[in-house]
């Protein structure tokens, strides 16, 4: 009989603990508005696909970038705007889904992309050359996508 208490008393505890974490989780939750459109060009200047995207261009909404953002749609990414062009380096602290990260220059090329960011790292990524622009996508969209270094961008704001 005590064998099943336990068990019983067990599960309960373990089932109070999941809900509690997913109501954590919900409340935590960020909620993006999408003001600009970011296109992917080939050359020479052929569109690939174009995604929605939040805007950073300030130090609060750059540092926190897409920290508890726990669904980012397939259309959608980040754009992070910098005053002047210079290394770059981001990491995933607090960023609960895996990310794809372009690195863009002032002339608008991707210099560096690292694929499949892990959520929660604090590993620095880096842009290895200095860069102005940075996107953030959901991790497999380059690939999905056939986007490489070398590559352009173009973005519009509202």
């Amino acid at each position: 009989m005590t064998k099943y208490f336990l068990l019983a008393t067990s599960l309960l505890l373990l089932s109070c603990n999941g809900e509690a974490d997913t109501q954590s989780e919900a409340q935590e939750t960020r909620e993006l508005s999408y003001t600009a459109t970011v296109s992917f060009i080939e050359q020479p200047d052929e569109e690939i696909i174009s995604v929605r995207a939040a805007v950073a261009d300030d130090d609060d909404s750059r540092s926190a970038g897409l920290m508890n953002v726990y669904n980012l749609p397939e259309d959608a990414g980040m754009l992070f705007i910098f005053d002047d062009e210079a290394p770059r380096s981001f990491w995933m602290a607090n960023t609960p889904i895996s990310l794809d990260i372009l690195f863009v220059n002032s002339e608008m090329e991707i210099v560096r992309i690292h694929r499949n960011t892990p959520p929660y790292s604090h590993e620095n990524i880096v842009s290895e050359s200095p860069a102005k622009y940075v996107v953030e996508v959901n991790a497999g969209f380059t690939l999905n996508h056939d986007i490489r270094e070398g590559m352009k961008i173009d973005f519009t704001t509202q």
